[in-house]
């Protein structure tokens, strides 16, 4: 199996000094999902485990099942028709082959669920995390949203004041033009 490659692209790169195009950090989506990539391949990495693998998926294909029907079919036609008298009536070799093929088949396919089971848990974990960041995150952002807008309602009241005030000294700058400009003419018609 590769290495699971990370969001800026290249295996290994630290995603987290990566940018995002909108000019911030990028974050690695699947930073909880990392430290499980370790259980990815089923029984391992090495070589056994990669073709014990490939052979308990193998078991689980039509193909299989068909090259299977397809040999106990011959296997049983050849000693009833005579062609070949190798395992008679009962058929004691091929219920012996039956026999290996479950005895590595079943340790195999319950390898196989026990580590699903677990890559599953950790996987389910790791969303589990991965959610409660989410939730953080959401609550930081309402959090800075409920902040923003008092801040904005804040302003406005700041605002309304000073409009208030702004008129206020308007009407006053008005009265005291007007209480100037009688008094002047009233001197220039005086004699």
């Amino acid at each position: 199996m590769t290495e699971p490659s990370t969001a800026a692209g290249a295996p290994g790169q630290n995603v987290a000094s990566a940018k995002a195009p909108h000019g911030g950090p990028s974050v690695d989506h699947l930073r909880f999902h990392r430290r499980h990539a370790h259980l990815a391949p089923t029984f391992g990495t090495d070589r056994f485990a990669l073709r014990a693998e490939a052979f308990a998926r193998f078991f689980g294909t039509p193909l299989f099942l068909g090259a299977q029907t397809v040999v106990v079919a011959m296997w049983i036609a050849i000693n009833v028709l005579g062609l070949v008298h190798f395992d008679l009536y009962p058929f004691i070799l091929l219920n012996l082959a039956f026999s290996l093929q479950a005895a590595y088949a079943a340790p195999l396919i319950l390898l196989a669920q026990t580590r699903q089971a677990a890559r599953d848990k950790s996987h389910a974990e790791a969303d589990a995390q991965h959610r409660e960041a989410l939730a953080v995150a959401n609550e930081q952002r309402q959090s800075i949203a409920a902040h923003n807008t008092t801040q904005v309602l804040e302003l406005l009241q700041q605002n309304t004041l000073l409009t208030a005030q702004t008129r206020e000294l308007t009407e006053r700058i008005e009265a005291l033009t007007v209480e100037i400009h009688q008094r002047f003419v009233g001197r220039a018609t005086q004699p």
